[in-house]
């Protein structure tokens, strides 16, 4: 079974760093991309950032480009979202997500999901 556990979420300022950790456990792909999600309330899951299962090529939302970074060691390795320069707009339940080889865009294209870890900005 595999489980994908988030962690490092938290209540900050606007202005503050975050910075969320996804470990991939169990019986997985040979090489999975990562992507991190995120759903604000009543709202849609959308997009945040993905990479892909070297690491080479990494893929973000307008909305967090030049923020946030996506980063992983390697294949097998934790991946990480750093987030810099918070807004409260960025307050939202953020997932992270793994499917085979290729990074994407598209939620419905990720195969296994975490739990969601609660990332909360105050203004």
């Amino acid at each position: 079974q595999v489980q994908l556990v988030e962690s490092g979420g938290g209540l900050v300022q606007a202005g503050d760093s975050l910075r969320l950790s996804c470990v991939v456990s169990g019986r997985t792909f040979r090489s999975y991309a990562m992507g991190w999600f995120r759903q604000a309330p009543g709202k849609e899951r959308e997009f945040v950032a993905a990479i892909t299962w070297s690491g080479a090529n990494t893929y973000y939302a307008d909305s967090v480009k030049d923020r946030f970074t996506i980063s992983r060691d390697n294949a097998k390795s934790p991946v990480y979202l750093q987030m810099n320069s918070l807004k409260p707009e960025d307050t939202a339940v953020y997932y992270c997500a793994s499917r085979p080889y290729d990074a994407s865009e598209r939620s419905s294209e990720y195969v296994y999901w975490g739990q969601g870890t609660q990332v909360t900005v105050s203004s």
